[in-house]
């Protein structure tokens, strides 16, 4: 965990939960597992509006709890975890692609259950029906079976499961709970449930749900009002109490890799290939794990009987491809009927570093850091006659890489003395490390640019305060030159470009996903 992490990490619970979760959260991340009373003593916080920060974080997964370190009857400790928090930036693709695969009731679905932490099923359901009915004609609801319909599709592809029963310390698994300010909430477990570890885990409950959406009648109810309507809805039996279900983020970063995965193949060979592809990843997408290195062996009569009539791809167009994917950014062992997933990453996060340093330094530097990626170790004078690129050129860009520490450079002397006369001097690319610098640059892109965002709104909402209490134009001003001149010019530019901001998020994410997904595929090779 890195300290561009732990920022960026606190800018999200702030944003999200307040100042208190965010203070109790950076704290936890900073210190490693701490129990409730050191947690309070060390952040100067009441012991009340601490348990309510963790029944927060616990809530959203964002924090687990466990027996202390000194065994049975010692005090709860609780760690925070930095890559649950991270995952808040991705929300809005999570919601998106329910959008895209279930349509408008997937995509509230997801949004209440990341919204919320977890959910009972049938309480989703209400909810979801109540907004949908909302923004539907007058006279139009939105019945029930609708909504559980889309429900059982997302916990049939995995994209929503159980969440995982709580063990109390010292005695078996208990059943899942909601969350309280004396009693944590139920996903307590870092490590995902699988259908191993937890059968029930995509089992649906019978839920007894008859009825329609409801159209709220104004939007001015008090909050005893609303408090009491949530009381009753709790209160109804539909079957389900006491099962919750939250969001199955590695489905969704399954998912994402499969798609990313796709777009490489249809970009270098074409839009047949990658359907080709794209069926076979379908066809294991629910028994494959986001950590599996393979996907499940396929016979080619499997695939040939599961590819989409439209296309019409005969059997021999499907034989002709399997060589020809081996040689592709996939570089999967296709040729044995599975697709080498760690591979392909691999060369996707490549061909992201490649396009980073084009972006950055030019076609020729993209050129010369292309070549040390193949090459592997090569002298100055070889990468000047490879690239073709003139003498001095050549130096200056292999300078300008190596201080950005996109380049590394390796000493192999042929003396003990190591005299620069006697020594080899061996430029290289290190394509993990490289990519953990990239993944650093995102997250600090991220820092500056809600940094910025978040200091220009305040300083506009003190100025609309201002200027409603009719303040001397001199106190305008003062509070105006709080953004320094550069803040300024990169303020001017954020908001030229406002309309392109969230494309950039979602790029700047994609990017990130890409490197993540890599990172973690070198550590469970």
């Amino acid at each position: 965990m890195t300290a561009q992490e732990v920022r960026l990490c606190g800018l999200l619970l702030q944003e999200h939960f307040g100042e208190v979760v965010e203070r109790i959260g950076t704290h936890l991340l900073r210190g490693g597992a701490q129990n409730l009373r050191t947690i309070a003593n060390e952040t100067n916080t009441p012991l009340d509006l601490v348990k309510k920060s963790l029944c927060v974080l616990v809530q959203h997964g964002a924090c687990d709890f466990g027996s202390g370190r000194r065994g049975p009857g010692s005090p709860v400790e609780y760690r925070a975890s930095c890559e649950r928090v991270l995952r808040v930036l991705r929300y809005p693709r999570y919601i998106y692609t329910a959008k895209t695969l279930y349509g408008d009731t997937g995509e509230l679905i997801v949004e209440e259950v990341l919204q919320r932490g977890h959910m009972t099923m049938s309480n989703t359901v209400k909810t979801v029906a109540d907004r949908l009915t909302h923004n539907m004609e007058e006279g139009r609801s939105m019945e029930y079976s609708e909504v559980v319909s889309a429900f059982s599709k997302l916990v049939e592809t995995h994209f929503l499961q159980r969440c995982p029963p709580v063990a109390e310390m010292g005695t078996a698994a208990t059943s899942t709970t909601p969350a309280t300010p004396s009693t944590p909430a139920a996903p307590a477990s870092t490590a995902p449930p699988t259908a191993e570890s937890n059968p029930d885990c995509y089992k649906l409950p019978h839920v007894t749900l008859i009825g329609r959406g409801k159209r709220r009648r104004s939007s001015d109810d008090s909050e005893e009002q609303r408090g009491g309507k949530k009381a009753k809805m709790d209160s109804e039996s539909c079957g389900d109490e006491g099962i919750y279900w939250l969001v199955n983020f590695e489905r969704f970063h399954q998912h994402f890799r499969d798609q990313a995965i796709i777009s490489a193949v249809a970009s270098k060979l074409d839009q047949t290939s990658s359907e080709i592809v794209r069926t076979m990843l379908r066809m294991s997408e629910v028994t494959t794990t986001q950590t599996a290195a393979y996907t499940q062996p396929l016979s080619a009569n499997e695939i040939f009987r599961s590819l989409p009539p439209n296309y019409s791809i005969s059997r021999p167009i499907l034989d002709q491809s399997f060589p020809v994917f081996h040689d592709t950014v996939v570089s999967g062992h296709f040729l044995t009927d599975h697709s080498d997933l760690q591979r392909a990453l691999a060369n996707l996060a490549r061909a992201t570093l490649e396009s980073v340093v084009q972006e950055r330094f030019g076609s020729r530097s993209a050129r010369i850091f292309r070549l040390l990626l193949r090459k592997r170790h090569l002298e100055q004078k070889q990468v000047e006659d490879f690239a073709m690129i003139p003498a001095k050129e050549a130096k200056d860009m292999l300078y300008t890489l190596l201080s950005e520490n996109l380049v590394q450079l390796q000493e192999i002397p042929k003396t003990p003395d190591h005299a620069p006369s006697r020594t080899f001097y061996l430029y290289t690319v290190n394509q993990l490390p490289t990519a953990r610098l990239l993944l650093q640059h995102c997250y600090k892109v991220h820092i500056q640019t809600k940094r910025l965002l978040e200091k220009s709104q305040r300083i506009e909402a003190i100025l609309a305060s201002l200027q409603a209490s009719g303040a001397e134009p001199e106190q305008l001003t003062e509070v105006e030159e709080m953004i320094t001149a550069p803040e300024r010019q990169q303020l001017e530019a954020l908001r030229h470009h406002i309309n392109k901001l969230d494309s950039t998020e979602n790029q700047v994410d994609e990017t990130v996903f890409l490197l993540e997904s890599y990172i973690f595929s070198t550590k469970t090779k």
